[in-house]
């Protein structure tokens, strides 16, 4: 090769080594952001910041060791959950907050969340229909059979929280046509009717996207993530009496458990 191949050929094998090394530390970074961006967030979501303002940006980054750079991408993180938000001359502020959300005692979200607000209820659809198969499976109620359907929108302090889709065998539901279902959660109602208490319940929890519909009921952009709670709530007895599919607003609420290791 001739030398001035030679030296064109080891140029260009530095230009992407550069370019490889700078697209690493970028990764490095963005890696370091969203670390950071977690504790902080815990941070927040734990009330460490009780006059709801974040430490100025030095601090953070000595506290955590982290590089200006990495501090304001994890900032930007946060402002672009909605958590926080930049105001000149005061730094960055909390400007939303999240609601904890228990997931290891069987409560309805007004004694979850009592602590917290008021909880109130817009029944948005009630009535009988003929249950889905894979409904009237799980509450062992004959395919085609009647259920109680219940759409609501669920408010706390009137934010929309989640829009709750419930099913309920009509022997037990019909008793629920009548029943103040804006301002009580349908677990003590159950009670009430049935005469004993509830027993347990059978809970997944996933992120699915919002659609259209969803989305505008709980005021949040189409296509948001939202946090799906699909629960079977038995009696003591253990008959299946309540299937919810529950979608939760993302960025107003937390959902914690305590869990034990048994091998």
């Amino acid at each position: 090769m001739p030398p001035a191949d030679r030296i064109r050929d080891h140029s260009g094998q530095g230009a992407a080594t550069t370019v490889a090394a700078h697209r690493t530390r970028r990764r490095l970074r963005a890696d370091q952001a969203r670390q950071l961006a977690d504790l902080l967030r815990h941070q927040i979501l734990a009330g460490a910041f009780p006059d709801g303002t974040l430490p100025h940006e030095s601090t953070v980054t000595d506290d955590y060791r982290a590089t200006r750079n990495t501090v304001r991408q994890a900032l930007d993180l946060l402002r672009a959950e909605g958590l926080v938000d930049r105001l000149p001359g005061v730094g960055t502020v909390v400007v939303a907050r999240k609601y904890p959300h228990g997931l290891d005692r069987l409560m309805g979200l007004a004694e979850t969340l009592r602590e917290h607000g008021q909880v109130t209820n817009e029944v948005r659809t009630m009535g009988p229909s003929a249950a889905p198969t894979p409904v009237a499976e799980r509450l062992r109620v004959p395919p085609g059979a009647d259920v109680l359907y219940i759409e609501r929108l669920r408010r706390l302090n009137g934010l929309p929280l989640s829009l709750d889709l419930t099913y309920i065998p009509l022997d037990i539901g019909g008793a629920l046509l009548g029943a103040d279902l804006e301002n009580n959660d349908v677990f003590r109602l159950l009670e009430s009717i049935t005469g004993q208490p509830l027993g347990h319940a059978e809970i997944t929890l996933e992120a699915v996207n919002a659609d259209a519909h969803s989305a505008a009921v709980l005021q949040a952009p189409r296509g948001a993530a939202v946090l799906m709670l699909e629960r079977l709530t038995h009696l003591a007895d253990g008959r299946p009496v309540d299937l919810e599919f529950i979608r939760f607003r993302g960025d107003r609420i937390t959902m914690s458990g305590l869990m034990h290791r048994s091998l």
